[in-house]
């Protein structure tokens, strides 16, 4: 009878948090997108933020620090700082998004939204319901995406094009796996109790997921986008 009563408010939980999880992930692919249609509209502040690279790199590296520290170090953050930091790293992500408007046409960036949005929410279905234990393919996505990382820093220097269409294929194959993974470890996700900590990891996982929607949307649009 106590399972009976338990199991139910369990699953109501578990709803809720997920619900709460995908509310983020969301408002933070809206603070993207609307950021780089404000940059798009105006093609010169796009021209000007590729010919300032200090200031190009330095949101950049601002980007990356504010990622490490919400991976790191969210549980010892307050719910508003860590919101605010998601919120910010949204933005900007949105203005060096925007640069993708000089190189792509329009239609070809939102045919390749809508292509990614069909795939992300097929793999994110599929990590919410399958019974298989993704874990061990989830290593293995994350050892192949370092792979990725370091290739596309070599080839940098390289400018390999048989390099370029290898991480392209590789890693949106990789970005593909990661969402399955990260829909289920985050539905794994035991309800907290308290309210703080439950919307510090709510970020935690939104992070998680959009940053698997941007990276899996980058890589198609390099496969199919339509160069101007």
């Amino acid at each position: 009878m106590e399972d009976q009563i338990t199991l139910p408010r369990v699953e109501i939980e578990t709803r809720s948090f997920i619900t709460k999880v995908y509310g983020w992930m969301t408002a933070g692919l809206a603070m993207t997108g609307l950021v780089s249609l404000y940059m798009a509209s105006d093609p010169t502040l796009i021209i000007q933020l590729v010919s300032h690279k200090i200031l190009f790199y330095g949101i950049m590296f601002t980007e990356l620090g504010l990622v490490f520290s919400l991976a790191g170090w969210v549980h010892r953050m307050s719910t508003t700082a860590a919101t605010m930091a998601f919120l910010l790293y949204a933005g900007l992500t949105g203005i060096t998004l925007s640069t993708i408007f000089l190189a792509y046409t329009n239609a070809s960036i939102a045919s390749t939204f809508f292509i990614t949005a069909a795939t992300f929410g097929a793999m994110s279905f599929y990590g919410a319901v399958t019974k298989t234990d993704l874990t061990a393919f989830g290593n293995i996505c994350f050892m192949a995406l370092l792979g990725v990382i370091l290739a596309s820093v070599v080839n940098i220097f390289l400018n390999s094009s048989a390099i370029y269409w290898i991480t392209t294929y590789l890693g949106i194959l990789v970005f593909v796996g990661l969402t399955a993974y990260d829909t289920q470890r985050i539905k794994a996700m035991s309800a907290l109790g308290d309210e703080d900590a439950e919307r510090r990891a709510s970020i935690t996982g939104a992070l998680a997921l959009y940053l698997d929607f941007i990276n899996l949307f980058i890589m198609t649009l390099r496969l199919t986008g339509r160069r101007r």
